[in-house]
């Protein structure tokens, strides 16, 4: 991953993105740009708690075989309480995410094209 591209991300630092497999940080970019706006408008810190995975690792924690997190082009965001998931959610659709899961603990955000747009689910 260029190192350059990180230059564009106000919010978030590369590690935060890495598969705890195997430190890989393939992260897309014009995912983490949208992300990082809807961090801004947000105006509360999104701790991401799964990014980039390797094969191996999404294997490990039972994600879906086509888990969008290993093409980088999701992350998962820890919420503890609603008005944060109202937050992050909020600004997750005003700039532009069509695919969000809701969890007791996190949100789920993907740009995966290949996949049916403007659903929300939940876990």
């Amino acid at each position: 991953m260029n190192k350059n591209f990180w230059s564009l991300i106000k919010h978030f630092k590369p590690e935060e993105f890495a598969c705890p497999c195997c430190g890989r940080i393939d992260m897309d970019l014009k995912f983490l740009v949208r992300l990082d706006w809807a961090r801004s408008i947000a105006e509360i810190p999104f701790r991401i708690t799964s990014g980039f995975r390797c094969p191996k690792h999404n294997k490990e924690i039972g994600g879906r075989p086509n888990s969008s997190h290993l093409r980088g082009l999701a992350a998962d965001i820890a919420c503890s309480n609603s008005e944060e998931r109202y937050k992050i959610i909020n600004a997750l659709i005003m700039v532009g995410f069509k695919r969000i899961g809701i969890a007791d603990s996190f949100i789920h955000v993907d740009y995966d094209l290949t996949k049916p747009q403007g659903v929300i689910w939940v876990y």
